[in-house]
């Protein structure tokens, strides 16, 4: 999801991965310690000024990209990370699983443009417990840092909704959550032989889940099955 498509590997800097070994476990509990990245300055700018007007919250870094993240998450220990889907160097949705996996302290808020319930989906099966969209930040994401200070999940209402409404769609046809997760990985392209390294599944294993979503759907060609995932917004159009 990040624009370069490129997943962040941690490993090509080995500096940062060593400083992973050792967080330092001291943390402030009051106020709510955020680092605030977005590879826009100017959004940095109007998303500071909005958590700058809450008592209990205060901006203790920012970034522009996700190794400057990492270096900040690991060295500063935020109580909350507010990170933009869209980083320049690298996948932000990756980003977010190894943080949740190395820093499980900080609690992400994801901020960004995309409404799409698929994004949604995919950030907070990633670990992240907020979704804001950047034109509702105002109102939205004071809330969300809260929330995620709390361990409780925010997301903005206009993607609340969609995501309901995507659930309800998609369990009308009886697909189960695995079937949803290789139908949307279908619909984006990937072969078999991809969907089943990604998932962690057989190859055998996911030619039976595209069979049952064929049957269950009653699409036949690939191209039936990107239609429908776009109609139910499993995939950005």
């Amino acid at each position: 999801m990040g624009r370069s498509g490129i997943y962040l590997d941690v490993m090509s800097y080995p500096q940062l991965a060593n400083s992973l070994a050792e967080p330092d476990s001291l943390r402030a509990s009051s106020p709510i310690r955020v680092v605030l990245a977005d590879d826009h300055e100017l959004v940095r700018r109007n998303l500071r000024l909005v958590l700058g007007r809450e008592e209990d919250v205060e901006v203790i870094a920012e970034a522009g990209d996700l190794f400057t993240v990492m270096r900040h998450v690991n060295g500063r220990l935020p109580h909350v990370l507010v990170l933009d889907l869209q980083m320049p160097d690298g996948s932000s949705i990756e980003a977010i699983k190894q943080l949740r996996a190395w820093v499980p302290e900080t609690a992400i808020v994801v901020v960004t443009m995309q409404d799409s319930p698929a994004y949604a989906r995919a950030a907070i099966d990633a670990g992240a417990v907020g979704y804001v969209l950047k034109e509702h930040a105002a109102h939205d994401l004071a809330v969300a840092v809260r929330c995620a200070a709390r361990g409780e999940e925010y997301v903005s209402a206009r993607v609340g909704a969609r995501l309901d409404a995507l659930h309800a769609s998609v369990d009308g046809h009886g697909l189960r959550p695995r079937e949803v997760e290789v139908l949307r990985l279908i619909a984006l392209g990937f072969t078999s032989a991809e969907i089943s390294e990604k998932l962690d599944l057989s190859r055998r294993t996911v030619e039976s889940h595209r069979r049952r979503i064929h049957r269950k759907l009653g699409l036949e060609r690939r191209s039936e099955l990107v239609e429908y995932a776009l109609r139910r917004g499993l995939i950005g159009g």
